[in-house]
Parts: C-alpha cells; structure tokens; sequence
C-alpha cells in the first residue's frame, strides 16, 4: 500500500483540466475525489474520463460528473495479499484504502504486485522525416535523435514502449538513416527485438507501412518518433480491440482563441456578440492502431499519407475510431516544442 493521498486526490468540483493535470502528473492513472476532511466521494480513471469526453463532456465539467462514486475500496486494515486478493477478485487495477469511517489514509495499485505483461503486439514507428521545421538543427542529426534531458527522443520513446510490455519493435528509416540504426541497433540495449523499414524515397506518414502487407496477423500500433506522451499505449489496443475497428486515432483536444470581440450580424443587425470566444476542435496526436486489413489498402513503395489510408478505410464501411488522449503529450516538431520539451526533463518536476 502506498500511504499519503497528495497526489492523487481531487474534489468532486475541480474540472476534468485540473484532474487530467493531476493525472499526468502523478502518473497513475487514476484520481481519488474526497472532500475537505479525505472522505472518499470516488474514484476517477483515464479510461473515466476519455468515455465522458466521447459522451460529449469538456474539460470544463465537473470531476463529480464523471467519477465512479462506489469505487471497490479496502480496509485500512489489510495485507498486502489481502489487498492483491481484492483487486485481483474485483478486476480493477487501483483501490482506496479507507478508513471505517470512510476516510482514505492510502491507496494500491495492481503495478506494485505484478510486473508487466509481455505483448506481441508490434510497435511501428515512423523515423523518415527531415524535420525541416528544425533545421538547422536536423542537418546532420535525424529529429528522433535529437536529445531531451540527455537522451535521443526515440530513445525516450523505445523506453517507455519496454516499460509497457512491448517487444516487437519496426522503425521506417530513410533520412540519415545509419545515425539511427546506429544508436538503436537490433533493440537489445532497450530489451527490444528491432526491425526496419527501409524507404527509398519519402513515402509520407503511411507508405512506409505498405512494406508489412502479409507480416501482420494482429492490430498493430503506428506512431510519430518526434512524441513524448505518457498514454498508456496498451489502453489504446483494448479499446480498437472492443470498438470493432480496423483504425483507430488517437486524438486530442486542440484550443485556439480568437483574439478578438466575434460579432454574429444577421440581416445588417447584430444578433449577438463574444468576447474571444475559443474554438475547441479533436486533433490527430500522431498515434494510430490499425488492423492487419488496414494495410491491403496501401500499394508498397508507393506515398501515402496516414488521413488518406484512414478515408479509404471509412469509405469502405469499415469503423475507424477515435480514442481520446488527455495525458501529457508533446509534438517535438518545431525549435518552441524542443524547448518545452527540454525545459520540462530538467525543470523541479523532472524525474
């Protein structure tokens, strides 16, 4: 049992925005909702909040919309084997630990008991771009290699991948592509088996995958090397996996507010007016699970971008599914993204 509640709790009136941020920053995957004495009014998970932004809430909601309010809980008083016998018994991966009078003194997680499971699903990850946007610093370095807190991006990347149980690993290369294949090699260093997708020439963001036609037999992940996320990649197989689909994007909620007064005119008269309004739109987060069918859609060696393979799957009556992503997640792709990126591996917060 870990003790201390800190981090991990929330009240039932903070927003979805401050909970995913507590969330991302406890990295647990979950949040318990108390109130001002730690009383336990719930429980609230990623997987919580990524069905209430599908059913249409905004960050803006309110937790207690979208808790769990009679989360399975254990006794103050449990062992350790008591306490993997609940969770396990009750097939959930976090529980409170309370108090009889209901107030939380700690909490467990599954990932104290077990470790990992190994997975064969395959990880494929797009490593050809020139990174143009962050030349110069690209001359002579491919952006997966640039480095954040001292290591690679990819490297970042391959070892959250291991963490996660996964070990079958292909990367698409073109773009001085030996300074990769140097660093990376057959994967050992990582506990990874690698493989690579050698292109000849630029094939755009799915091209490349044309080469897997016939080596695939179940869903598989695709995903920009230039990411630093914390999404659990294995939440994102399950749900392809019961939403029947043969893609599934993951996306995330991108803001833009209009700088200025929008005035609404009908007929030469104001009909109402907003001051900088925001303008809330669902983003591809360069994440993607897609189906061994999926790639009979692609002609190898031959470019292809990822929203065009993604049309074609839609137009042919098959599901392509949106999965929400609220966790940390940053796009290295211009010199303002590098800096965030390396200001945060080496702020207070760094671990």
């Amino acid at each position: 049992m870990i003790s201390g509640i800190d981090d991990v709790s929330v009240g039932p009136n903070d927003t979805l925005r401050h909970t995913i941020g507590v969330l991302d920053s406890n990295r647990r995957q979950f949040a318990l909702v108390v109130d001002e004495s730690n009383h336990l009014l719930g429980l609230v998970t990623d997987g919580d909040i990524r069905r209430a932004l599908l059913r249409g809430s905004t960050v803006e909601s309110p937790t207690a919309e979208v808790m769990n309010a009679h989360p399975r809980t254990a006794p103050d008083t449990a062992t350790n084997q008591q306490l993997f016998d609940l969770m396990t018994d009750a097939s959930v991966r976090h529980m409170p630990v309370v108090t009889p009078d209901g107030v939380v003194t700690g909490f467990a997680t599954l990932d104290e008991f077990v470790t990992p499971e190994i997975l064969s699903t395959p990880v494929v990850l797009m490593a050809g771009g020139k990174g143009q946007r962050l030349y110069p610093l690209t001359k002579d370095v491919p952006k997966p290699m640039l480095p954040v807190g001292g290591t690679p991006i990819i490297g970042i990347i391959l070892e959250r991948i291991r963490t996660l149980g996964f070990r079958d690993v292909r990367i698409s290369v073109n773009y001085l592509a030996e300074v990769i294949e140097e660093y990376v090699g057959d994967g050992s260093r990582f506990g990874l088996r690698v493989q690579y997708i050698h292109e000849t020439h630029p094939l755009g963001t799915a091209g490349a995958l044309g080469a897997l036609q016939g080596g695939m037999t179940e869903p598989f992940l695709v995903m920009n090397s230039d990411l630093i996320t914390h999404v659990d990649l294995r939440d994102l197989v399950d749900f392809h996996n019961k939403h029947d689909a043969e893609a599934t994007v993951g996306v995330r909620e991108h803001v833009i507010e209009v700088p200025f007064g929008v005035v609404n005119v009908e007929n030469s008269f104001v009909t109402g007016l907003t001051e900088k309004p925001l303008h809330r739109s669902l983003v591809s987060a360069g994440i993607y699970c897609l189906s061994p069918a999926a790639l009979n859609r692609l002609t190898p060696d031959e470019y292809c971008d990822m929203p065009t393979l993604l049309t074609q799957v839609m137009e042919s009556g098959k599901n392509v599914a949106a999965f929400p992503i609220h966790e940390s997640w940053l796009d290295v792709g211009r010199p303002e993204d590098l800096s965030r990126a390396r200001d945060e591996a080496t702020g207070p917060g760094a671990s």
